[in-house]
């Protein structure tokens, strides 16, 4: 396009473009391009996440490895920790407050000793499924993978860690007087509904702390305060007798009193079927399967913006 300007020189100016007026959307579908980093549908992300098992079996091993590398007693640690908050707990608790209402030593000890670890395993899963992502902004903005991996991860690790302090577990239970029988099979079962109620609630955790860092600083005080309503030292209907009915039948439908209750019925012969509640495994799949799914999809509807601004 030209025109004869004041001084009868001809100018020439440039042609409109054709992408003139068109939104970046509508650029972006004329091109073929996409957003990087776009989040998948569901399925496709749950795809992408089996495609990474191998990776989330070695990061978590690699994690469990080096979590007491520097230390020398190294991995003895992972069941040290445990025992010695038991044995804490137990001072405190059993001797002082005589928190045992009701229990003999025989099931008191090894009663204290199952609360302390499987309440460890889910505190552990939460509080590094609250720093998945916010400590490890480098692998995340560096490669592309489902972002889920790192939490999942990061349960698994627990669960490994676990596994490994059981075999203390189970020497506390014989040594007072509760030997291997058909109940010991629980176990499994009560492990796998835990591990998928704690891989939930870490997704769920690592999308809140990726979005508010600060998040990980307050954690270890709602753990606390859901560790002592959750009866890890303690029989919750035996110590609230006195109190309301409806308080001692919601803290022990919480989550982590049921799992730790499974695991007492399972391992402890003075354990009783009358000291867990109504509906109890009923309750601890309910946990599992809405936690799971439920944290799944939450996190999942971020995946776009984890390790961004």
């Amino acid at each position: 396009m030209s025109e004869t300007t004041h001084d009868g020189t001809v100018a020439v100016t440039a042609a409109p473009s054709p992408d003139e007026g068109l939104t970046a959307a509508e650029l972006a579908a004329k091109y073929g391009l996409s957003v990087s980093g776009a989040r998948p549908s569901l399925v496709e992300y749950v795809r992408q996440l089996w495609g990474r098992r191998h990776f989330i079996l070695a990061f978590s091993q690699a994690k469990l490895t080096a979590q007491y590398s520097q230390a020398k007693l190294g991995q003895l640690w992972q069941v040290a920790t445990p025992l010695l908050n038991a044995a804490v707990y137990f001072f405190i608790f059993g001797l002082i407050l005589h928190a045992s209402r009701g229990m003999s030593r025989d099931v008191y000890i090894p009663f204290l000793v199952t609360g302390v670890f499987v309440f460890t395993f889910t505190q552990s899963s939460v509080m590094s499924g609250v720093r998945a992502i916010s400590g490890n902004l480098g692998l995340v903005r560096a490669l592309h993978f489902p972002r889920a991996s790192l939490p999942v991860s990061f349960s698994l690790q627990q669960l490994q860690q676990l596994l490994f302090s059981m075999i203390v577990l189970f020497v506390v239970a014989i040594g007072f007087g509760s030997y291997p029988g058909p109940s010991w099979l629980l176990i499994v079962p009560v492990l796998v509904l835990q591990f998928l109620f704690n891989t939930g609630l870490a997704l769920i955790v690592a999308r809140m702390g990726a979005k508010t860092p600060d998040l990980a600083q307050l954690m270890p005080f709602l753990l606390r305060t859901w560790m002592y309503a959750s009866g890890v030292m303690f029989s919750i209907p035996v110590m609230l007798q006195d109190k309301p009915h409806w308080i001692a039948t919601a803290l022990q439908w919480n989550p982590a009193a049921i799992y730790m209750d499974l695991m007492r019925f399972a391992l402890i012969d003075g354990y009783g079927a009358e000291n867990l509640p109504d509906h109890v495994w009923a309750a601890a799949g309910g946990w599992a399967v809405l936690f799971a799914v439920g944290g799944f999809v939450y996190f999942w509807k971020a995946e776009e913006r984890y390790g961004r601004g």
